[in-house]
């Protein structure tokens, strides 16, 4: 049992790229509207994907649910959306982070960024901005949308109308470029968003997935929930050497033996490819026979 762990523990991180593309192309199936200057409104709309994916790109078959949570928030009619919510944590608990590592679209872009060839930073000293994010997912996402309200009783969705560079590089830019009326309505708002994009872009190349590290209010929650998820990391302490390639390999900055399941573990499985007695692996379920959340028996 523990040999077929392995083997698909380590299919999985291997095909990694594959699978994030093959989840992109997924969350966003419908091409063609690229070119209409439209987006798909069918039914598909009013379900949530488990990623970061604009609800406003062309192609796109579902809602974000960061959007969708704001957008309840914010109503006048609605004050807290069960579904939404309830979706959230439902994802958190079965998968946690592991949703950042293999099923965001954007998390995927910010890894093919990294790739580009040049000098790479570490963000191991920059820990304390990992806390930002938090911040972001309080006050953009649930305090200033259910506060700031208009003379209606409506607030504003203040992440994705101000801050997420998602929007622009999905939403704005390929409407805009067909579509003249969208062009002509562009402002100083799209222009400080895609400032905002065109630093996501830098520092992607320079830093690892900075925008999920610090930023993302999505990353934020299934951190939350990364302690309690149902898949996590397994180290089988009996098998570990103590050789430390799984932290050294690890561009999240965590010490995956003291810590498998920590909050900013995105499941990536790097430190899986990299341990040479391969006690490193994932688990699933509420795992006892080792230190799945880093508690040594």
């Amino acid at each position: 049992m523990d040999n077929r762990k392995h083997i698909i523990s380590k299919i999985l991180s291997r095909f990694r790229g594959w699978i994030q593309a093959a989840a992109a192309l997924l969350t966003n199936p419908h091409l063609p509207n690229f070119f209409k200057g439209g987006i798909y409104q069918g039914k598909a709309k009013a379900v949530c994907v488990p990623g970061l994916n604009c609800y406003s790109c062309p192609a796109a078959a579902g809602a974000c649910p960061i959007g969708s949570f704001q957008a309840v928030v914010g109503s006048s009619k609605f004050s807290f959306s069960y579904y939404i919510t309830g979706f959230l944590i439902l994802f958190g608990v079965l998968l946690g982070r592991f949703i950042c590592g293999f099923l965001c679209p954007f998390g995927w872009l910010q890894d093919l960024l990294h790739k580009i060839p040049g000098k790479k930073l570490s963000t191991e000293r920059l820990r304390p901005l990992t806390y930002l994010k938090y911040a972001v997912l309080f006050f953009t996402v649930i305090a200033l949308p259910a506060l700031v309200v208009n003379d209606v009783g409506m607030g504003d969705p203040f992440f994705c109308k101000y801050l997420c560079p998602q929007g622009v590089l999905e939403g704005a830019i390929p409407l805009s470029a067909v579509n003249p009326g969208i062009r002509s309505a562009l402002g100083h708002l799209f222009t400080g968003k895609l400032m905002i994009l065109i630093g996501v872009f830098v520092l992607s190349v320079l830093f690892y997935r900075p925008f999920c590290k610090w930023i993302c209010p999505l990353g934020a929650f299934y951190a939350l929930m990364n302690k309690v998820s149902l898949l996590g990391i397994k180290v089988d302490e009996h098998r570990c050497i103590s050789c430390g390639a799984c932290r050294r390999v690890c561009q999240m900055d965590v010490d995956v033996t003291s810590s498998p399941n920590h909050t900013e573990c995105i499941r990536c499985g790097k430190c899986i490819n990299a341990c040479p007695t391969d006690a490193v692996s994932f688990c699933y379920g509420f795992a006892s026979d080792s230190n799945r959340n880093g508690e040594k028996k």
